[in-house]
Formats: C-alpha cells, sequence, structure tokens
C-alpha cells in the first residue's frame, strides 16, 4: 500500500515461524544444534547417555542463572551467590554429621542460603546509595571466610551419612532427578517473569527504577525479595553439589557467580537491564553444560573451555549490535 509520501508500506505481519527462527532464541536453537554435533564429532564418547551421566555436576548452576536473569534484569548484579553456595553446603554437612533427619539437613542449606540472600537484600534497599557489585563483593568475602574459619585449617568436610544426599542425586532410568527439578523451575521463574504482574514490575524497574517507584511499584519491596531467592536457590545448589561429591571444601561454589552471569547473558538478559527471557538463558545455560561435558571428554584444559565460553559471550553481546547497525544501514540504503 502506498503512503501519501509515495512509498510503499508493507501492511502484512510477518510469519510467526519466521520471527520465531530469527529471534535470539531461535539462532541459540540452531546454536544448541550445532553444538551437540560439534561435540559428538570431536568426542566419540559424547552421547545421550554420557550427556546425562555428566550433566549432574553442571546442572547444579543452571540453578543460579534463573533467580540471576531476574537480578540482571533489574539491571543489577549479585557476585556472592559461589560464596552462599559453600557457606550452606559446608553448614548441610555439619548438620548432617549430627545424624540430623535429612529434612534437616535441607531446611539447613535452603535456610543459610535464604538468610544470606536476604542480607544482601536488606543492605541493597535501606542503602539505596551502595552499587550491587561492591556490597556483594563485601558480602562474598564475608561468607567465603565463615566457611574457612568453620572448615579449619583442613579445608574440607564429609558427609557421613550420605543417605539423604544419594536419594537426591538418583536418577529415573538415565535421566538424573536434578534435570526435571532444572525444567520445572525453569518453567516457574519464566511464567512469573513473563506473564505476571510481578514479572512485568521486575522488567518496569530494570527500565527505568524512578519511573516505576512514581507508577506505584513498591521497587525496594521487589528487590529484597528478588535477592531473597537468590540465596534460596543458592542453598538448593548447595545440596545438590554435596550429592554428587558428599562434601564440601574451601572451592565449593568458586567461579559459579560467572558461570551464571555468562548463562544469563548469552541467553539475551541484557545486562543493563530492562530486557530478556528466561527461554534464552535455558537454552544457553545447556549449550554451555553441553560444551563443558564434550570437551571434557577428550580431556581439554579446564582454562580452555572458559576460554571459548567467554568468546561466545562476547559474540553474544556484540551480535545484536552489529545486526542492528546492519539494518540501519540498508534502511538507509533503501531511503
Amino acid at each position: 500500500m502506498a503512503g501519501k509520501s509515495g512509498r510503499s508500506i508493507n501492511n502484512v505481519p510477518e510469519s510467526p515461524v519466521k520471527k520465531m527462527i530469527f529471534s535470539w532464541e531461535g539462532i541459540l536453537v540452531l546454536l544448541f544444534i550445532a553444538v551437540n554435533i560439534f561435540c559428538a564429532m570431536f568426542s566419540e564418547y559424547y552421547n545421550m547417555s554420557s550427556l546425562l551421566r555428566q550433566m549432574p555436576v553442571y546442572l547444579a548452576e543452571v540453578f543460579m542463572m534463573l533467580p540471576m536473569a531476574y537480578i540482571l534484569v533489574l539491571g543489577e548484579i549479585d557476585i556472592s551467590v559461589g560464596a552462599i553456595v559453600c557457606l550452606s553446603a559446608t553448614m548441610s554437612c555439619i548438620v548432617c554429621n549430627t545424624n540430623a533427619p535429612f529434612i534437616v539437613v535441607v531446611i539447613t542449606a535452603l535456610g543459610v542460603g535464604t538468610i544470606c540472600g536476604a542480607i544482601n537484600g536488606f543492605i541493597l534497599t535501606k542503602f539505596q546509595e551502595l552499587p550491587p557489585m561492591i556490597v556483594t563483593l563485601a558480602t562474598q568475602i564475608i561468607f567465603r571466610g565463615i566457611s574457612e574459619i568453620v572448615l579449619g585449617s583442613g579445608g574440607s568436610i564429609s558427609a557421613s551419612n550420605t543417605d539423604g544426599f544419594r536419594a537426591i542425586g538418583g536418577k529415573v532410568g538415565d535421566v538424573p532427578y536434578i534435570l526435571f527439578l532444572v525444567v520445572i523451575l525453569s518453567v516457574i521463574f519464566a511464567v512469573i517473569l513473563g506473564k505476571s504482574t510481578f514479572g512485568r514490575r521486575v522488567y518496569a524497574i530494570g527500565t527505568n527504577r524512578l519511573t516505576a517507584y512514581y507508577s506505584g511499584v513498591h521497587v525496594q519491596k521487589i528487590r529484597f525479595i528478588i535477592y531473597t531467592i537468590m540465596g534460596t536457590v543458592s542453598g538448593l545448589c548447595a545440596l545438590f553439589l554435596v550429592s554428587s561429591s558428599y562434601g564440601a571444601n574451601t572451592t565449593t561454589g568458586n567461579g559459579f557467580e560467572m558461570d551464571a552471569i555468562a548463562m544469563a547473558v548469552f541467553g539475551g538478559i541484557s545486562s543493563t537491564g530492562g530486557k530478556g527471557n528466561i527461554a534464552g538463558g535455558f537454552i544457553s545455560a545447556f549449550i554451555i553444560v553441553c560444551l563443558r561435558v564434550g570437551l571434557g571428554q577428550r580431556n581439554v584444559n579446564a582454562q580452555v573451555i572458559l576460554l571459548i565460553i567467554g568468546v561466545l559471550l562476547i559474540a553474544a553481546v556484540a551480535l545484536p549490535n552489529i545486526i542492528g547497525n546492519a539494518k540501519k544501514a540498508l534502511s538507509m540504503k533503501k531511503n
């Protein structure tokens, strides 16, 4: 249809299939397929059975990505979560060694994580001028320091009563319980962020905090809730880590915060806030898990794997800008 300017205006809506394929999530799905083909060619041991067998070690980090996505949508960051995992794992092992019922061990891990997350949330909401990175860096040092004091000179602790941990680390056939829980939690977090009033308020805060506040959004309450949930999920992550190693040490949870952030940002969640969804983070998390398993089967150095993930992360951040600039250039040529 021709407008008053004489230009032709296309009023035919874009095909949903085309829109899905060329979305960031669609690109990630194609990349996920490509990564699995590459890993199968690179390692003769890479198959569904070996992937499911080694996956639980890495899936604990996917838990962390879910609440981290909320924090990034807020336009903030939490780098204390690895230390919260360490402290939660340490305390759960100590309680386990008292022969307490396993439900008490579970409550301990989740309770310690929740308290640590609530401390982050309390400080950040009561002293709003403090940047989240500095506050969570400080609490990271404090939480890991407490773990090191509790663990003492040995620097590690083993869980003597492993029956409960062995149970939650079990499988249905070849599929580990943790995979079911990751999928269920991902759906819950995705629906809340994408479909609920709470999720819309999170996006509003990340887009413009002041505008959200004057629109009646309880900004500080929502921030406190999200940081507290981050702590609770860190405690859950600690339980599954202990179920695979039957112990904890001063390095437990090291780097988990960076992996969670990488998964979320690679999934299209903006670190400046107000943009992204759980679906992209979920797909990117499994891309990273598959890469770790496939490359690890050929004994590729862990630092090389980190280097590859870092390159993918830079590409994920840069590609939307490159595509946007290319579209602008094409649009200018047409006009």
